[in-house]
């Protein structure tokens, strides 16, 4: 019992010395983030007000991807499209390949009409997967319409504003296609034909 105690006295005095000997340094606020400016204020660190393209629709300049197949940003103003929902997606209304190019839009890519989803089996009282977890059993398949997980267009594509970061962004995209600033690879590997489906 006794050693027990002496282990935790020195256990203690250890503790209080390792904390007595680094109570001195002192951390100044300024280091404790990105910005070298004094965090009471935000009048040095605030980024330039968010400014989403004003152009209409087909009248602007497409933006750069990011990186190769990035989803494209959103050039032209919002404004009444959104939100969208299944029922309301303005976007079809120019972007749908069948219009897309009278309209002067960019089409809807085949991969969004495409079935990446296992169909599972539901009775109404009992839910049962279709698949077997431990193989590959993924379903694909082309679909006429565009698919229930791609309604949402905002989802992945988004207005880009004008303004200035706070903090400088110095990524360089490097591009895998010779047009992939501007251009998806996935055409290259979603083929017309492609249907995975057992039937």
């Amino acid at each position: 019992m006794k050693l027990g105690k002496l282990a935790l006295t020195i256990a203690t005095t250890a503790t209080i010395l390792v904390i007595g000997c680094t109570a001195n340094k002192t951390v100044s606020e300024e280091s404790l983030g990105l910005r070298t400016t004094n965090i009471y204020t935000e009048k040095d660190t605030t980024a330039d007000k968010t400014a989403y393209g004003t152009d209409v629709a087909g009248t602007s300049k497409k933006i750069e991807r990011a990186f190769q197949d990035a989803p494209p940003m959103i050039p032209h103003d919002t404004e009444g499209m959104l939100p969208i929902t299944i029922d309301n997606n303005q976007c079809t209304m120019c972007h749908e390949p069948a219009v897309a190019e009278s309209m002067g839009a960019t089409p809807i890519p085949k991969s969004h009409f495409m079935d990446f989803r296992p169909k599972h089996n539901y009775d109404g009282k009992m839910f049962t997967k279709s698949i077997d977890n431990m193989k590959n059993e993924v379903s694909v398949k082309p679909i006429s319409q565009l698919a229930g997980s791609r309604f949402n267009c905002s989802q992945c594509h988004a207005p880009q504003t004008t303004g200035k970061l706070a903090v400088e962004n110095n990524f360089e995209a490097a591009y895998t296609k010779e047009n992939g600033a501007f251009k998806s690879s996935w055409d290259e590997v979603i083929l017309d034909d492609l249907d995975t489906l057992k039937k």
